[in-house]
């Protein structure tokens, strides 16, 4: 910088000052706001450039070209600042300063309600119905004029607590306005049941199987649709092969058609141990939930999960469960097997339509691939719906849309009935 302008020279003028760093302003009388307000000055000048406005002694601040109006001067671009309250007014009000940013105005705002689960224990009408091996609660949902789609459900629910979600859904309440739904229950797994005595010998999952022929004739059913999960599966499959003239159709969901290996038979024993001395425990729910969901149910749906695990602590019969699971683990495979085309029948197998579901997270995987490999390929539909392990609750609208064309390729449904899309 020159030297008029404020510019520095060295301390020494002699011979080895261009070997002096050290550096000194020349000019003393020249202070450095003077030199501030000299650059401050030549901005002010430039119209193209940004301008440097003071306000009432406040610090200047920087408004750019673009922030003027077409008169050329600045636009009030500020946020407005909050009205100043005196500690006394603030007193009195009983408030203190607030930022005016706090109160928003919402515009336009809709409420969206989640698809609520809801309950289908209204809905029905509770029926006992006697058998060979004693009393069972069937729920009737719909015009019993109607056909019939039975229901069969899984360990440590009922129908009430497995059916909910699903037969709640929008589509599945369209479809219900042509099937009249009968809810099988296991004994003694409804809500409220007594405790069986210890010398009751709980049914055996072929004689449970058999039940269904004494829910047919209470109701006057010639044939039937079957929609079961998991143990429920089993049994509406062990009906199936018995009777296969009393079934249309089968949609079997996490069905299992072996017999219980190594692993899960000590589980579940260890589990009907503590159900019988110990009632809902811990480790009991952890399987449960395994059992349904797959791992880390949480990390979908907490909800669900803490209903379920209500359900299992509230809902259910412990020593009553430990006779169903007692029974589940002795199950005996199915003798079913898948017989080559143009080779003479050697094996049983299910001669009706089959839809084979499970979920992409679900435990059961393995058991619905090995029972579609020992099912007729030209009866038989295997499905695996991603990012749920238990199909009912948590993909409902999945499950229904493919229930309903199974249904509709079978003709049960008409193809005029509405879909869930529609529905809403």
């Amino acid at each position: 910088m020159p030297q008029s302008d404020g510019g520095y020279v060295s301390l020494t003028g002699g011979p080895q000052s261009v070997y002096n760093s050290t550096t000194e302003p020349q000019s003393a009388s020249k202070s450095v706001m003077e030199t501030v307000k000299r650059v401050i000055g030549s901005a002010i000048g430039a119209q193209d450039k940004h301008a440097l406005i003071e306000r009432d002694g406040a610090q200047p601040y920087i408004i750019s070209s673009r922030d003027r109006d077409k008169t050329g001067k600045a636009a009030n671009t500020r946020m407005p600042s909050a009205p100043a309250h005196t500690a006394e007014e603030a007193r009195l009000l009983g408030t203190m300063p607030v930022d005016p940013m706090d109160d928003i105005e919402l515009r336009s705002v809709q409420l969206q309600y989640p698809n609520q689960r809801g309950s289908i224990v209204g809905q029905c009408d509770l029926r006992r119905v006697p058998t060979d091996k004693g009393d069972i609660l069937v729920a009737v949902q719909g015009d019993t004029t109607k056909p019939g789609i039975v229901t069969y459900h899984d360990l440590g629910l009922n129908y009430a607590s497995s059916f909910a979600g699903f037969f709640n859904f929008p589509s599945m309440r369209a479809l219900l306005d042509n099937f009249c739904v009968y809810h099988v229950n296991a004994p003694g797994q409804e809500e409220g049941a007594p405790t069986f005595p210890e010398d009751y010998v709980y049914p055996t999952f072929d004689e449970l199987a058999s039940q269904l022929l004494f829910v047919l004739s209470h109701f006057n059913l010639k044939t039937m649709i079957g929609l079961g999960v998991g143990a429920g599966a089993n049994i509406l499959a062990r009906f199936a092969l018995a009777h296969p003239d009393k079934v249309g159709a089968l949609c079997l969901i996490n069905c299992s058609s072996t017999a219980a290996g190594w692993i899960e038979w000590g589980y579940q024993l260890l589990n009907s141990r503590n159900l019988r001395t110990k009632g809902m425990t811990q480790s009991v729910m952890d399987y449960l939930m395994w059992h349904h969901f797959g791992r880390n149910p949480e990390e979908r749906n907490l909800d669900l999960v803490q209903l379920y695990k209500s359900n299992f602590e509230r809902s259910i019969n412990p020593v009553n469960l430990a006779m169903f699971i007692d029974s589940y683990i002795k199950r005996t495979d199915l003798n079913i097997a898948r017989t080559p085309s143009g080779t003479p029948q050697t094996a049983a197998s299910l001669k009706m339509p089959v839809l084979n579901i499970t979920g992409a997270l679900s435990p059961h995987i393995d058991d619905t691939v090995t029972f579609n490999g020992r099912l007729a390929p030209e009866k038989t539909n295997w499905m695996k719906i991603s990012d749920c392990g238990l199909v009912l609750e948590e993909q409902p609208g999945k499950l229904a849309e493919a229930f309903r064309l199974f249904l509709q390729g079978e003709g049960y449904v008409s193809k005029k009935l509405p879909t869930a899309e529609k529905i809403k």
